[in-house]
């Protein structure tokens, strides 16, 4: 007796034509062979910075460095890729992360202890997503305006509680965590939490319902709000949700430097942006990977350590960086073009 075989259904229910793969299998096959490019480009660095300083860029100190530096700016990145992926954009992380720094250090915040900074710098950046939430998701604003007069208000409001001035943090426990006795099986305590910050930023995107509704609300609005998705009070969540990144990455920042300055996260938004779009994260909203942005972030740093290493100058740096950004937008239209 001959058995019947159903052919493939694509994820829409539908029978799929003969010889074609399932829409999801196609993405999957995509969003690997992006993984996949990026981790070429990784390798490349490594072995450029490898062949043309090899003593100094393959040094355990100096790869620690590299991890070290890429935490802080990886923390912002994760929460910029989820306010991306909804179609939205912050262009205020920057100057949040400077305001929680240094309000964090301040004589009066160091008078609480380990506790009270930590405390003090991710409340204010939290504080700092609310007031973007609430201007976009329930205010009307463009995100573009209303993160933008964030950034102004913050870089002034940081300049002002320091006077210009930088703050020295002196609580041992702050200090002590970027010492070499903290490392956990040589890892810097900040990879720990930029790794951690990641992993839960993968599940949240990959495996609940508030990453399926970021998406949706990412790749179109209406039909989010349609399907029973309160758009509104989901932007407001993201928002939350970026402010509380720059929280931690404003502490990670000040374990880093040992002080508060008000020129801190300076161009943090650009470089996040930058990060998140090379990684495969569409800048007009609903696909976002958290995985891509992680790589985007440490192609963007090892960029920056190779050409410290070989006394490059930072506008070659910057004209690099450009290069790089240019072409994977171009990589995203043309394969946006042909889906």
């Amino acid at each position: 007796m001959t058995q019947h075989v159903s052919p493939p259904r694509d994820g829409t229910g539908k029978t799929a034509p003969a010889g074609e793969l399932p829409a999801w299998r196609g993405l999957m096959g995509r969003t690997d062979l992006r993984t996949l490019s990026l981790l070429g480009v990784l390798a490349a660095l490594v072995v450029i910075g490898g062949v043309t300083k090899p003593d100094e860029f393959l040094d355990t100190r100096n790869l620690q460095l590299v991890l070290t530096q890429a935490s802080v700016i990886g923390v912002v990145t994760v929460g910029m890729t989820f306010v991306i992926t909804s179609g939205g954009i912050d262009l205020s992380v920057g100057a949040i992360v400077a305001l929680a720094s240094v309000w964090a250090t301040t004589v009066a915040t160091q008078e609480y202890g380990f506790a009270g900074i930590l405390f003090t710098a991710v409340i204010v950046g939290v504080g700092c997503g609310l007031v973007n939430g609430l201007l976009i998701a329930y205010g009307g604003m463009v995100p573009f305006i209303a993160t933008l007069a964030m950034l102004a208000s913050a870089r002034g409001l940081a300049l002002q509680i320091t006077d210009g001035r930088t703050q020295i943090v002196t609580i041992d426990g702050i200090l002590d965590l970027g010492e070499r006795d903290s490392y956990v099986l040589g890892v810097p305590p900040l990879v720990l939490v930029f790794a951690a910050v990641t992993i839960a930023g993968w599940l949240v995107l990959n495996r609940t319902t508030f990453g399926r509704r970021t998406v949706a609300v990412g790749g179109n609005a209406e039909a989010a709000r349609l399907a029973g998705i309160d758009v509104r009070r989901q932007r407001l969540y993201l928002y939350l949700l970026s402010g509380l990144c720059c929280g931690i990455a404003a502490f990670l920042l000040i374990v880093l430097s040992g002080s508060g300055q008000n020129t801190n996260g300076n161009l943090y938004e650009l470089d996040a942006i930058a990060a998140a779009i090379i990684g495969g994260t569409l800048l007009s909203g609903g696909r976002g990977t958290i995985t891509g942005s992680v790589l985007g972030v440490l192609i963007f740093t090892t960029i920056t350590n190779i050409f410290a290493l070989n006394n490059l100058q930072s506008d070659v740096q910057q004209i690099a960086k450009g290069a790089i950004i240019v072409a994977a937008v171009l990589v995203q239209r043309r394969t946006a073009s042909t889906t």
